[in-house]
């Protein structure tokens, strides 16, 4: 206990830099698979096969990932001899998938941006990665991010979780209850897609069936680096990652 003491004493608060430069920090990011091409067929059909979600689909030599779908289980790395590429970053944010331009938020908020968060069914994961952005480290207040309660403040809204049925009305009312100007980020797989829990009689598949989503964070669940990317492609001080689904790169 007294060597962290100290050595808290010492170094102080240690805050990222990002978005001033790079974050390279072990551990900030889980990094996710991306589109990979394999020197046979048969190496493309096994990553395809071994995913759990469907995340992965091989079309030739190649397997293109669906980042909405992806939980990240990394069994496309670890689990077959020729392991999918990685993408260790985490500037993941991007527009839905049918979604062709993105208008962030005035130049009003780039520096003061309210956000309010529904939690529409989620496990837990994603919104525990949200509430990190207060943490020292992350810090979003530096950024002029802020968490409010009510939606009448609020400039973006937030969604974790796949939509549950009990959640739609309230995730709807609230959405209704905010300002004009207001913007909605999905972030996770399940918030996405349905993730694991896909679509169903107690579940939306996302939040997209429900609101009309402006862009969304992939990751299940994606790291705070990648959901402060999002927060800063809303107010046009960051831009979004390009879309890579298979039917994009098939067209």
């Amino acid at each position: 206990m007294g060597f962290w003491f100290w050595n808290g004493l010492r170094r102080g608060i240690q805050t990222t830099r990002y978005p001033r430069r790079a974050e390279t920090a072990p551990g900030v990011s889980p990094g996710r698979p991306i589109d990979t091409e394999f020197e046979s067929v048969d190496e493309a059909q096994h990553a395809a096969e071994i995913c759990p979600v469907g995340a992965i689909i091989a079309h030739g030599n190649s397997a293109f990932v669906d980042p909405g779908k992806c939980v990240q289980c990394q069994r496309c790395r670890l689990s077959i001899p020729s392991p999918m590429s990685w993408d260790s970053g985490y500037e993941w944010a991007r527009l839905p998938a049918k979604q062709s331009e993105f208008a962030a938020l005035p130049s009003a908020f780039s520096k003061s941006m309210h956000i309010m968060v529904v939690d529409a069914g989620d496990c837990g994961a994603c919104l525990h990665e949200v509430k990190q952005l207060n943490n020292p480290f992350y810090n979003m207040h530096r950024l002029g991010f802020f968490f409010t309660a009510t939606p009448r403040t609020a400039d973006l809204l937030l969604v974790v979780g796949p939509v549950s049925e009990n959640m739609r009305g309230p995730l709807l009312k609230t959405w209704e209850a905010m300002p004009a100007t207001r913007r909605v980020m999905a972030v996770g797989s399940c918030a996405i897609t349905g993730g694991v829990f896909g679509r169903s009689f107690i579940c939306a598949g996302g939040a997209g069936t429900v609101l009309p989503v402006d862009f969304e964070v992939p990751g299940n669940p994606p790291p705070p680096l990648a959901i402060l990317h999002g927060l800063l492609v809303a107010t046009g001080r960051k831009s979004q990652t390009k879309n890579d689904l298979v039917s994009e790169r098939r067209s």
